[in-house]
């Protein structure tokens, strides 16, 4: 891959790590790594924010998830973690939705979470994550209606932590029915250079990864 295809690439990927046994040295590489090769941001577990923006300083956006990676926890906890990761340091929201409402039809009650936490964003990203594989074909285009119609910055496929990632057919889906100005984030499974610019070309804006910055680093 040509240094600017790969420049081009790296810009779009949220450099990620969320294993539950992640350490701070581990956190630190990830920094380093995403701000040499000029990520969108490094995604990391709420607990590490603070360390991490006392870090970067102003070098790379910082992202953190919030009800992850279930998102059955109460509209009240979402907000307060959102709250505090933003007053830690945080300039990306990636939140999960209540799954279990969504099959419950209670749209209503998905719509009104994602305008609470987006109020608790304020300016900052707000990036909806719907766990594609665990969704029907409708559940998917219904997400898109809520995502958009409540003011989120993008949908997200996948957390990475359930059955499977993103997949092509998905993220399509996902483009077709978002609203103006939601943009799609793959994340799940994303492996390769290869696989990311795929991604790319279908439309995606963001790639949830831990492993391209990686394989570059190897080259």
């Amino acid at each position: 891959m040509s240094p600017d295809k790969r420049e081009m690439l790296c810009s779009h990927i949220d450099h990620t790590l969320l294993a539950q046994d992640c350490t701070w040295e581990q956190i630190e590489t990830l920094c380093r790594d995403a701000i040499e090769y000029h990520a969108a941001s490094v995604c990391i577990p709420p607990a590490y924010v603070r360390r991490a923006r006392e870090y970067i300083g102003g070098r790379m956006n910082i992202c953190t998830v919030i009800g992850f990676p279930n998102g059955y926890q109460t509209t009240a906890s979402k907000v307060f973690e959102t709250k505090d990761a933003i007053a830690n340091g945080a300039d990306e929201i990636d939140m999960v939705i209540f799954i279990g409402a969504l099959k419950d039809r209670m749209y209503r009650d998905i719509l009104e979470e994602i305008r609470a936490v987006k109020e608790a964003c304020g300016e900052h990203v707000l990036k909806v994550i719907i766990e594609a594989c665990l969704l029907t074909e409708d559940e998917k285009i219904e997400m898109c209606r809520i995502v958009t119609e409540a003011g989120a910055d993008y949908i997200k496929t996948s957390t990475g932590f359930s059955r499977s990632g993103a997949t092509k057919e998905d993220v399509q889906l996902l483009l077709d029915h978002v609203g103006a100005g939601v943009k799609v984030k793959a994340a799940g499974g994303i492996s390769t250079p290869e696989d990311g610019m795929e991604f790319l070309k279908i439309g995606c804006s963001r790639l949830g990864t831990s492993k391209i910055i990686s394989r570059f680093k190897e080259e």
